[in-house]
C-alpha cells in the first residue's frame, strides 16, 4: 500500500509539473485545472521551494517532491533553465531519499528528471555535479525494467 500511495504522488505531482509519465495525469482538461490553480509568479516559485525545504526536514518526502515539481514548473514559466535544473535535481534526491527508505519505490522517474536536468545547457556546474552523484546512485539501484 505503502508504495502504491508514493506512485501516486509522483504521478500527480509529476503532472503538476508538467511531466509525461506512465500513470500520471493524461487528460488536458486535468492538467490545464492544476496549472490554473497557481498562476507563475517568483513568489510562488519561492514559496514551493519554501514548502519543499519545509516537508523534506520534516521527512515528508512525498509531499517535499510534490512542491519540488511545482518549483520545476514555475521556474520553467518564468524562463529560469538554471532554476528548472535544480528543481529537477531536488525531485529525483527526494524519490532517491523514499527509495533508501523502502528499496521498492521505483527511481526511474528520478533518472528521467536527472536526465532532464543534465541536458540544461544553462544549469551550473555545481547542479551538473550534484546531479550526476545522484544519477551514479540511481544506475546503482535501479533495478531493469520488467
Amino acid at each position: 500500500m505503502k508504495r502504491a500511495m508514493i506512485l501516486a504522488l509522483v504521478a500527480i505531482a509529476a503532472a503538476a509539473a508538467g511531466a509525461r509519465t506512465p500513470g500520471a495525469l493524461r487528460e488536458q482538461g486535468q492538467a490545464q485545472a492544476v496549472e490554473s490553480v497557481q498562476p507563475i509568479s517568483w513568489d510562488r516559485w519561492l514559496a514551493a521551494k519554501s514548502k519543499a525545504e519545509e516537508n523534506d526536514a520534516a521527512g515528508n518526502h512525498g509531499a517535499a517532491l510534490q512542491y519540488y515539481l511545482e518549483y520545476v514548473r514555475q521556474a520553467r514559466g518564468l524562463g529560469s533553465p538554471v532554476h528548472v535544473a535544480w528543481g529537477k535535481n531536488n525531485a529525483a534526491y527526494m524519490i532517491i531519499k523514499m527509495h533508501r527508505q523502502d528499496p521498492t519505490v521505483d527511481l526511474a522517474p528520478a533518472r528521467k528528471w536527472l536526465d532532464e536536468g543534465l541536458a540544461i545547457a544553462q544549469a551550473t556546474e555545481d547542479c551538473k555535479r550534484v546531479m550526476a552523484a545522484n544519477l551514479e546512485y540511481v544506475r546503482l539501484y535501479q533495478r531493469p525494467p520488467v
